[in-house]
């Protein structure tokens, strides 16, 4: 009795030992399949967006541009962002949000829409993005914050009457909704966010649903812990939703209705969120982040409208 109760013992410590070495690379996984910078995705672009956009990067090669230099929020990062100056001299500055796994390159059709608007615009590379320092994605949480001293350097070098625009896509979006429950200056006036996730963790509890068939616990908690000691900062306090209850700015919502990488549902949460000022445009039968390609007018309109009655 007492050799079978030790095999007994020792098959439940096996099986312990197992279980913790099986969640502990799991979370090691998914910190680096999701936190850690990995190639763009342009293999899975879809073509309408690929032709428009390598035309706007190379409207954006030619165009006369300064690199601005920040200190991170944190972790003294050296940050780098492209400041396209509007053709007339103007106080109106757009700042711009990249994407996930992307930096301001690819945002290129953008910074020439608002250019084309005829207003300054400042296109960051977050962290572990572009030319900026880091070695992880912050999915909008810690950047949040970098994002507040892009918007006061904007103010000391163009100026104290300067009037400001938030714009983000993808997770460009989240991070100017994560921005805007920040005490901002004066000077941000509204914020357009296209295709942004409610939270960190719904969005990587959706991915690991659909990409792995995963539930949510207990990976989620344990890879929270694997990324903080690895990059500093817990993700599942990166929430738009909590951050949008403080918004005190106006605020455009888009986002595609047929988005399946980042779930429709997370934008009428958004909005239910914002009790300020708001607007919402589900474009139909649009996947993600294709808002733009797919109604380049009715999207510059729509756009063009809200930063015009409120940036003004």
């Amino acid at each position: 009795m007492k050799r079978k109760k030790k095999v007994w013992l020792y098959s439940l410590l096996a099986i312990f030992i197992v279980l913790i070495l099986g969640i502990t690379g799991a979370s090691a996984y998914l910190y680096y399949f999701a936190f850690e910078p990995q190639k763009p995705l342009n293999s899975k672009m879809a073509v309408k967006k690929k032709v428009q956009l390598d035309k706007d990067k190379r409207w954006l090669r030619q165009t006369k541009q300064q690199v601005w230099s920040e200190k991170s929020a944190g972790q003294n990062l050296n940050l780098k962002a492209v400041y396209l100056p509007a053709t007339r001299p103007t106080t109106k500055t757009i700042i711009v949000a990249h994407g996930y796994q992307e930096n301001h390159l690819q945002m290129a059709s953008y910074l020439r829409m608002f250019h084309n608007m005829g207003y300054n615009v400042l296109a960051p590379d977050d962290r572990g993005a572009g030319t900026s320092q880091g070695k992880y994605i912050g999915f909008g949480w810690p950047d949040r914050l970098d994002y507040v001293k892009w918007i006061k350097q904007v103010i000391r070098k163009k100026g104290d009457h300067s009037e400001i625009g938030l714009f983000g896509v993808s997770m460009g979006g989240a991070t100017v909704m994560m921005a805007s429950g920040e005490k901002l200056p004066a000077q941000v006036k509204a914020v357009v966010e296209d295709s942004g996730y409610s939270s960190i963790e719904e969005e990587l509890t959706y991915e690991l649903k659909q990409r792995f068939g995963v539930p949510k616990q207990p990976l989620i908690t344990t890879a929270s812990w694997f990324t903080e000691a690895k990059a500093g900062f817990d993700f599942k306090k990166g929430s738009s939703v909590k951050q949008l209850h403080k918004n005190q700015r106006p605020i455009f919502f888009i986002h595609g209705g047929a988005d399946k990488f980042v779930p429709t549902r997370m934008v009428y949460q958004n909005y239910r969120a914002s009790t300020t000022s708001k607007q919402i445009w589900v474009v139909p039968k649009t996947g993600h982040a294709m808002a733009y390609y797919e109604y380049p007018k009715l999207y510059q309109q729509r756009v063009g409208n809200f930063f015009t009655k409120w940036v003004r």
